[in-house]
């Protein structure tokens, strides 16, 4: 454990964070499984509905910086892909 006051304050500002981008990254999963889901279910509606939901998640992501930008456009276009049958 660390014995200055600031770095004892940065090792919880640094699990705070930690937190809030493994919030971010495991909603884009869920997401994601759902899409898939839906998409193998046939569900047109809820498939468009899913990927809009993923989607607005990647980019609040990228945004926040919890992925980067570049694996953030990978999984859209990952998840256009499955959208469209490719």
């Amino acid at each position: 454990m660390a014995n200055i006051h600031s770095q004892k304050k940065r090792i919880l500002r640094a699990e705070r964070e930690r937190r809030e981008n493994r919030r971010y990254t495991s909603a884009v999963k869920t997401y994601f499984r759902r899409l898939e889901r839906a998409i193998a279910d046939g569900e047109a509606d809820t498939a468009e509905t899913e990927h809009r939901t993923l989607v607005r998640t990647i980019d609040k992501a990228v945004k926040s910086g919890a992925l980067h930008r570049n694996n953030g456009a990978r999984k859209k276009a990952r998840a256009a892909r499955l959208r469209r049958g490719d």
